[in-house]
């Protein structure tokens, strides 16, 4: 009888040719979670860390997942030996400096950072920024791949907030922090250049949009992409000459800011970001959808866009990304 070696967090264990890799786990008393045994709940989510598994195994991920070799081990009929891991991976750090400090509003301070490696990341994706004293907080990484050595971040200023008051008032031009490996699976890929896009944020939930839309458009994406920016009132937002610049540029891209309280001048929508663009957009049936701000915004629209058609596979948001841009 032929059989595969899966070798897990060290231990191996070998798959029979009618066995499922989920299979193989339960029949060895290794704690792995399940339910459906039908690739529909994606609860028995697994990641190879040494090739690609099967193509079936991989039915209904997002391709973000299915790009960083995620599968479901209740549809995984091995077809070589394979190298996975339950467990998620300690955080590497590598030293970065600080080369730029503007405010992009009274509260939001765009920080530059040069790595000393570097880091192979997607515009869109998150780090841990570390301290000397440890103290760890998660931002988004707001610019594109094309360069690679240099991360920018929004970091929104909280009352009370021992990180991000730091950054704010302490941290200067020079001094030096320590930078995770990029995590996150709320990314660009350009797998798909003609699809629509649509991208929600709220207040420095810009940040990952922003790299996500430059990426896009760097790799010539050629289907419509809308953003629509956020905030209680108008000295909450930014950048918006800029995204306006951009939109001039690209006849694609379509940027619209939205103020929810107090009134809206000339070419600003008047409403929540996220009730301004499901009112615009009739159906969102093929669109891809980016979703980054506060956690009651996020929760909210992806019911509102998946009730507008968009697939469930194609709603894309990050709790890290929230996390960045609301707590400290």
């Amino acid at each position: 009888m032929s059989q595969k070696k899966i070798t897990l967090d060290d231990r191996d264990i070998f798959c029979h040719e009618e066995e499922t890799v989920l299979d193989a786990l339960l029949r060895e008393n290794i704690d792995i979670p399940h339910a459906c045994r039908e690739g529909a709940c994606q609860s028995c989510m697994i990641r190879s860390l040494k090739g690609a598994p099967p193509a079936a195994a991989q039915n209904g991920l997002k391709d973000v997942l299915r790009h960083q070799n995620h599968f479901l081990a209740c549809l995984c009929y091995p077809q070589q030996d394979m190298v996975l891991s339950l467990s998620t991976p300690a955080d590497f750090f590598t030293e970065a400096t600080v080369v730029g400090k503007e405010l992009l509003n009274a509260e939001t301070l765009l920080l530059t950072l040069q790595c000393k490696e570097l880091l192979d990341y997607y515009a869109g994706q998150f780090v841990n920024l570390k301290r000397a004293d440890g103290l760890v907080r998660s931002y988004s990484i707001a610019n594109n791949r094309i360069h690679a050595n240099k991360l920018t971040f929004h970091i929104r200023r909280l009352a009370g907030g021992r990180f991000s008051e730091w950054a704010h008032q302490e941290l200067n031009i020079g001094d030096s922090i320590a930078v995770s490996d990029p995590k996150g699976l709320c990314y660009y890929l350009p797998s798909a250049p003609e699809q629509s896009m649509l991208l929600i944020g709220t207040g420095s939930g810009l940040a990952p949009l922003a790299g996500i839309i430059s990426e896009a458009l760097h790799h010539g994406h050629t289907g419509p992409i809308h953003l629509y920016h956020g905030s209680r009132e108008m000295d909450g937002l930014y950048w918006i000459e800029e995204m306006q610049q951009l939109a001039r540029q690209y006849p694609n891209f379509h940027y619209t800011a939205c103020v929810s309280r107090g009134d809206a001048p000339e070419g600003v929508a008047k409403g929540r970001a996220n009730d301004v663009a499901v009112a615009a957009l009739p159906s969102l049936k093929g669109w891809r959808v980016y979703l980054c701000g506060h956690p009651d915004m996020v929760n909210q629209t992806k019911r509102q866009v998946y009730l507008k058609g968009a697939a469930f596979q194609d709603i894309y948001a990050d709790a890290f990304h929230v996390a960045s841009a609301t707590l400290d």
